[in-house]
């Protein structure tokens, strides 16, 4: 049975057009910066921009008869998945022509930015040029929300394929009743986090630059810097508060912060997912804070960008490295577990975790109950089916499998096995903490394979599996 014909294909590509253009826009962005620093890089963004653009024109103009009416879930997975890698190679060519870096390590700092990972294969990001720092940090505010999600606001019309291409970003919450409307408030409620989040640290000292910087890394639960220490350059308890204050507001479903306006205050602390987030930061850092001699403040701070797959840190890698082997566990797992569903974060998310527990829970129930006893499975008060859980545990199986295969790669380059496992699920997970320096020291297949991770990871997998079936059923032919 054929998935994909050539109608498809025509569709994919004529939809295709809008997120091209975007995409384009987006590296014109940090030519602002270029000129404000006069340094004088402006071909490296308008070159990439161009070919975006100019293909974008002509996907939308010669194949205009393929209406957007005719999309279905498969195309709007396949655009998704194709809109990313499209993003990472057009960032990524003017990271190459600016930086001189090769194509492969330009492609995977540039999925690293978008997917909101955090990972950076530069050594020294201090000797960057300042347009350049600004373009990680924007891709990075970009990714967090979604490139699908910002471009559909500002270039698409409404419609059904608008909540298509909006569900196949891995969202599924809907803020208001239509899919413009829910893109909009989403846009407004991120855009005041940034503008508080760049007040509150030129509050606390720092610099406009850096501000603006690490706000689009932080609130995007991104975890990227503008210095080579990360946030402990700084040395300031008051801005790691408050780096730790974003983080968790970035690791909050946005439905959730739109909730809190409606009532309050009070959905906050409804909040399922918000209630098992606080109580896991709190749990884990009881947890170190009695097991080992770590800083309170580096060992919070830690906690916090684990579980919300922030990535930033006050301890560098090395320093880390040292920790007791049962700190960097607990660490580990929360970065496995994420943060909310709906909001900027990776891994797992909670809701899936908290549904697939219910499940095994039910299963245990089911058998010690009486014969012919049904037991529902509830959620926040809400009913959930055997389908939900079983997605939810296949979701989690697909997971751990990605993970599985990427560190049997790395140990058999000869990486260590504890370190590589870590790295493994920092890159699925769209996290960005290190234990070594892994990501400076690998090998370019491998980074490819990390690319791999980090892509499906922030499109949770099935729009990935989607469109490689289709690809390989084209090439078939």
């Amino acid at each position: 049975m054929r998935y994909i014909n050539k109608n498809d294909v025509l569709i994919i590509a004529k939809n295709s057009g809008s997120l091209m253009i975007g995409i384009g826009l987006m590296c014109l962005v940090p030519i602002i910066v270029d000129l404000l620093f006069m340094e004088f890089n402006t071909i490296g963004y308008l070159i990439p921009a161009s070919i975006s653009i100019v293909l974008g024109i002509i996907c939308k103009k010669f194949l205009d008869k393929y209406t957007v009416n005719k999309m279905r879930l498969k195309h709007g997975m396949i655009i998704s998945a194709l809109s990313w890698m499209w993003a990472c190679l057009i960032c990524g060519l003017a990271l190459h022509l600016i930086t001189g870096i090769s194509i492969v390590d330009s492609a995977f700092e540039s999925m690293s930015a978008l997917t909101g990972s955090g990972i950076t294969i530069y050594s020294d990001v201090e000797v960057l040029p300042y347009s350049i720092l600004f373009f990680r940090a924007f891709q990075q505010w970009i990714g967090g929300l979604g490139i699908i999600v910002l471009i559909l606001t500002f270039l698409s019309r409404p419609g059904t394929s608008s909540f298509k291409l909006y569900r196949s970003e891995a969202r599924e919450d809907q803020i208001k009743p239509s899919t413009s409307a829910t893109l909009k408030t989403t846009i407004k409620f991120y855009s005041f986090f940034t503008v508080l989040g760049v007040i509150l640290y030129l509050l606390a000292g720092m610099p406009l630059f850096d501000s603006v910087c690490n706000t689009f890394c932080i609130i995007s639960t991104g975890g990227m810097s503008v210095k080579n220490a990360n946030i402990g350059y700084y040395n300031s308890d008051l801005i790691y508060l408050i780096t730790i204050f974003l983080m968790i507001i970035g690791a909050t479903s946005f439905f959730v912060h739109y909730q809190i306006i409606k009532t309050r205050g009070k959905a906050l602390f409804e909040d399922l997912q918000f209630k098992v987030m606080i109580s896991l930061i709190a749990i884990s850092a009881l947890l170190i804070f009695f097991t080992s001699r770590i800083v309170p403040i580096d060992m919070l701070f830690t906690v916090v960008s684990a579980i919300t797959t922030t990535g930033a840190s006050i301890p560098n890698s090395t320093v880390m490295a040292r920790w007791p082997s049962f700190v960097i566990f607990i660490i580990m797992t929360l970065m496995l577990i994420g943060g909310s569903t709906g909001s900027t974060v990776g891994a797992i998310k909670l809701m899936r975790v908290i549904t697939f527990s219910k499940g095994i829970y039910k299963n245990l129930q089911e058998i010690w109950s009486p014969e012919g006893s049904v037991v529902p499975v509830d959620r926040s008060n809400k009913k959930i089916s055997d389908k939900v859980v079983a997605q939810s545990g296949n979701y989690i199986t697909l997971y751990f499998l990605c993970i599985l295969i990427t560190w049997a790669l790395l140990c058999l380059y000869g990486h260590d096995p504890f370190n590589s496992l870590f790295f493994s699920m920092s890159m699925q997970g769209n996290v960005g903490l290190e234990i070594g320096q892994l990501s400076q020291t690998i090998e370019w297949p491998l980074k490819i394979v990390g690319i791999f991770n980090m892509w499906s990871g922030r499109l949770e997998i099935y729009p990935i599996l989607i469109t490689l079936r289709a690809f390989l059923e084209v090439f078939k032919r």
